[in-house]
């Protein structure tokens, strides 16, 4: 007895199990049931989620030539972030109109506290040229688009540009969907026009004209109010969005007490800033809408919800207006995991019809059930490596099928040639 035990224990305990049928059992179940539940909560995704450890200074130069833009801009930022913490490197552009500054953080770092001391180095710079734009700094992020809808139509950019406003604001009302943007549009844009003229008769300038425009259009909390039922909070709100609301802004007083209004001295285009972008599908002015996928959702549930909306859409919508998807992502996704599900179901089947067929039932009932268990049981540690099922991890899969499928032939035959031998069945799989 005691050199039996010995030798048990000196098998391993692979060995161990295999000669324990209940122990291997439970051990199977429990992979084939774990890996399955887990299999329905998993992450999905595209690609793998990462960060980009990048912070960008952007800073707007009008007018300006890329040497002016470098000499102005660029390389008073790059002065003022590189002696920074957390700094590993500092790649910097410079374009006609527009400088831009990124900076990457060494690996470890705090890229929030990095932010904010690029921005304190930022505000201290006192050497902009006087027509640069006021800095932008932000972090780089890496958004997972999942999909994008093509709103056209012909009836004008302002109409396009509404519906494609309220088709957003539809989707971002559908609990399946947390993050929208716009593309492929137009920034607002009211631009004011004033004659050299004008600007005589009045003895005004164009800072003139700006000044009062900033002084009557400005939202500004005003402090709070005590009473005895509460606080309250008070708020200047005079903000102006349109330009019908610019045009009322009184700009001079004459001696006979008429003021002199916005619109009674300039032109006033409440329209689109004059930029070389711009979108067409079928030959139509065109907008986009990107959705994209937050925190647990799939690609496949985000993508089913956009397609369910467009085919409501499409139902109410004016026929001059037309809906479509593009650049759907989870149609890949989708692919690749029906590519690897019916792979491997094949493979389950085949092996099992083949070692039926040559060998035995049995043999072949337990040699197939190795396989599902193995991906089970892999899908069932993965969320404690932090893996989530995406376009990578299911390549990897597919090529472990092969292997596996293989395998499971090559030991089913051993088995038997040992089992044909007069060994016991249970004998011959353990060796």
């Amino acid at each position: 007895m005691s050199d039996l035990s010995s030798h048990q224990k000196n098998r391993g305990p692979i060995a161990w199990m295999a000669g324990n049928t209940v122990a291997a059992t439970l051990a199977m179940s429990v992979l084939i049931i774990g890996g399955f539940i887990y299999s329905l909560r998993i992450k999905q995704e595209v690609f793998p989620e990462f960060s980009l450890d990048l912070v960008t200074v952007s800073v707007p130069y009008p007018g300006a030539s890329p040497e002016e833009v470098e000499k102005g801009i660029v390389l008073a930022v790059e002065e003022a972030v590189r002696g920074l913490d957390a700094v590993d490197k500092v790649t910097s552009h410079a374009r006609a109109g527009l400088g831009s500054v990124t900076i990457e953080m060494l690996g470890g770092g705090d890229l929030e506290k990095l932010t904010q001391d690029v921005q304190s180095a930022v505000d201290r710079i006192i050497t902009f040229p006087e027509e640069a734009e006021e800095p932008r700094v932000m972090q780089l992020s890496h958004r997972r688009k999942v999909i994008s809808l093509i709103v056209c139509s012909d009836l004008g950019e302002r109409v396009l540009r509404e519906y494609v406003e309220r088709i957003r604001d539809r989707l971002l009302q559908d609990p399946g969907i947390t993050q929208v943007e716009l593309s492929a549009v137009r920034p607002y844009e009211i631009s004011i026009e004033v004659s050299q003229e004008t600007l005589r008769r009045y003895n005004l300038t164009l800072n003139d004209i700006a000044d009062k425009i900033r002084k009557s259009s400005i939202e500004m909390p005003g402090g709070s109010i005590k009473t005895k039922s509460g606080e309250i909070l008070m708020r200047m709100k005079e903000r102006k969005d349109y330009g019908r609301e610019l045009a009322r802004i009184p700009l001079i007083s004459l001696n006979n007490g008429t003021k002199l209004l916005l619109e009674d001295m300039a032109v006033i285009n409440d329209s689109f800033q004059d930029i070389d972008h711009y979108a067409t599908y079928n030959d139509k002015p065109a907008a986009m809408i990107d959705v994209y996928r937050v925190g647990d959702q799939t690609p496949i549930q985000v993508s089913d919800t956009v397609k369910k909306h467009v085919e409501e859409l499409r139902q109410t919508l004016p026929a001059s207006i037309h809906v479509d998807t593009w650049n759907d992502r989870s149609e890949i996704f989708h692919q690749r995991l029906d590519l690897l599900l019916r792979h491997a179901f094949t493979g389950l089947i085949l092996v099992f019809i083949l070692l039926s067929f040559f060998l035995e039932a049995r043999l072949a009932f337990w040699v197939v059930m190795g396989i599902p268990t193995s991906f089970l049981g892999a899908i069932l540690f993965m969320p404690l490596l932090n893996v989530s099922i995406n376009m990578i991890s299911l390549f990897a899969f597919i090529i472990a099928l092969g292997m596996v499928v293989d395998d499971a032939i090559v030991v089913g035959e051993n088995v038997y040639e040992y089992h044909q031998k007069g060994m016991p069945f249970l004998e011959a799989a353990k060796r």
